[in-house]
């Protein structure tokens, strides 16, 4: 066991019993205050720990920690360290928060300790590259009986590569930044010829994704072995589309314009340290894998996602319970793959899960499922109904891990849709 994850660990900090951010969780982020510009910090309960102020006092001294490597705007050269670097620090960022350590003391604890109320949130890493994987079976056969033959809703390739695209990392925004309705073609059905206009049809998609923390050269690979070692963490990611955009422009080259308007994604980087005692097996991989997607343990993990939509001047409700453990291809699968070719990642790549469906219809992922394509609508409690994301709508995508008490938590994974401008 890490020690960090022990269960019967207590902080002197004090911890809501349904916090996301128990002292066995401790992710990793970028904020500001009135009084600070962007630092990086550590989650614990309703408070964030300020890393700047523990290393230049000297809390982590003996670690090979440069100057200011934590008084950045992003967590790039942090998690250039590499994973294990990752985990030294949040080991010691636990002994330091432990109920029985006294370390800091009063005036260190009242300094260095904000409240999150405070707290802005900050993209906790600068975007290289982004990719957006397609790896959830469920949603990948509702798709393809929705718009192509229910009997062979999978495309031959389906089952023997994760399939995936390369997305615009420059749209990608951090939680509480809104996002307004996108313009573009699409061509409705009574119409021989495309129109120009906002879309229709924008919607959500449930997705995780993970952030890389090593560089590769051109031409090398990364095995399913040894992909979390390149691994720093998880983050909640909302890949927003306009499907009827997409349905117009997406053959031949795939998602362009209704994917780039904008994806949202949480503020907390939650290490794969913190989530190990949630490791599960995935679904069981017919036919056989090629022996490069070839793995062994279990590489999902039992993450409990929630989506809620909240209209305007109205309450949220909740239209989808799934989870992160229905992966068909899973995180190390995927970057392996993605490397096979020798294509070279960089710090702070992000990789998006794909939409995640479960087996039933409230644990699709996304509207287009839930609604069927608009064919049946979900009710609001306001009165309203939807088919998709209207105007000035809000959505909110939460996700924790269970077990033996412990609580791990991602924070909030949230925006509102404006008009189109």
């Amino acid at each position: 066991m890490i020690d960090a994850n022990n269960p019967s660990l207590k902080s002197w900090v004090e911890v809501p019993k349904q916090s996301d951010f128990p002292i066995q969780n401790l992710p990793f982020g970028i904020f500001k205050t009135k009084y600070l510009s962007a630092v990086a910090g550590v989650a614990i309960g309703n408070h964030v720990l300020d890393l700047v102020y523990l290393h230049e006092h000297g809390y982590l001294d003996g670690m090979g920690l440069s100057s200011g490597i934590f008084n950045q705007k992003y967590l790039n050269d942090f998690f250039a360290l590499g994973r294990k670097k990752i985990s030294e620090v949040r080991n010691r960022v636990s002994e330091l928060l432990r109920h029985d350590n006294d370390e800091l003391n009063v005036a260190t604890r009242e300094i260095a300790l904000i409240p999150m109320s405070e707290v802005q949130m900050l993209m906790p890493v600068r975007i290289p590259n982004y990719t957006d994987f397609y790896s959830s079976e469920e949603h990948a056969t509702n798709v393809g009986s929705m718009f192509r033959d229910p009997k062979n809703a999978l495309l031959p390739n389906w089952k023997h590569l994760p399939v995936g695209y390369h997305g615009r990392a420059s749209s990608i925004v951090v939680t509480g930044t809104n996002l307004h309705r996108p313009k573009g073609q699409i061509k409705p059905t009574d119409s021989e010829q495309p129109v120009y206009c906002p879309s229709h049809k924008v919607d959500f998609e449930l997705e995780v994704g993970f952030i890389t923390c090593t560089e590769t050269k051109l031409g090398q690979s990364i095995s399913t072995k040894n992909a979390e070692d390149n691994i720093a963490g998880l983050v909640l990611f909302n890949d927003w589309s306009a499907r009827d955009i997409q349905q117009w422009e997406y053959v031949p080259l795939g998602p362009f314009l209704a994917k780039n308007f904008g994806s949202t994604m949480s503020p907390w980087i939650v290490t794969l340290d913190a989530l190990e005692p949630f490791r599960v097996k995935g679904p069981d991989q017919h036919p056989h894998v090629l022996p490069y997607l070839s793995f062994e343990g279990d590489r999902n993990f039992d993450i409990q996602l929630e989506v809620f939509i909240q209209p305007d001047k109205s309450e949220a409700t909740t239209v989808s319970r799934s989870n992160f453990k229905y992966m068909y291809w899973n995180m190390c699968q995927q970057l392996a793959h993605h490397t096979v070719n020798g294509c070279n990642i960089q710090v702070g790549d992000l990789y998006a899960s794909g939409t995640i469906s479960g087996p039933s219809p409230g644990s699709y992922g996304s509207m287009l499922e839930l609604t069927w394509n608009g064919q049946k609508p979900l009710h609001m409690p306001n009165g309203t109904e939807r088919k998709f994301i209207e105007d000035n709508d809000t959505v909110l995508i939460k996700g924790f891990a269970e077990k033996n008490g412990v609580r791990i938590g991602f924070g909030e994974c949230k925006a509102k849709i404006l008009p189109a401008l």
